[in-house]
């Protein structure tokens, strides 16, 4: 069963981003993230994530496991995100990781409020 379902994913984080204004006709950066206890494996699973809308990175955590940072240009819809985390999940769970979640950058305008 799947970590991250379309469901989650559009229950109230995408509705509070389109209260703030988010940008969903434009294409952003969604990273997605995952934890795995070794550096060896946080780098086999790079392998299946390279491509021109694709950047994978490792890096070692505070905690001594390893942090994948998976970053994906894309559209930021529920089957989007749903879809993609599937992917990652079917490559990170059998390597010994886990999902840990995703975010994007949303730009804050520069409107002023203050009279």
């Amino acid at each position: 069963m799947s970590t991250i379902l379309h469901e989650d994913v559009g229950s109230g984080i995408l509705r509070r981003m389109k209260e703030g204004g988010f940008d969903f006709a434009s294409v952003h950066p969604i990273e997605f993230y995952a934890i795995f206890p070794d550096q060896d494996r946080a780098l086999k699973a790079t392998r299946n994530f390279r491509g021109e809308s694709l950047h994978a990175q490792v890096t070692e955590r505070d905690e001594g496991d390893w942090y994948l940072q998976v970053s994906k240009v894309m559209h930021v819809t529920p089957a989007g995100i749903g879809d993609f985390a599937q992917d990652l999940e079917s490559v990170v769970i059998p390597l010994g990781g886990e999902l840990d979640g995703w975010g994007v950058t949303q730009q804050i305008s520069a409107t002023s409020s203050h009279e």
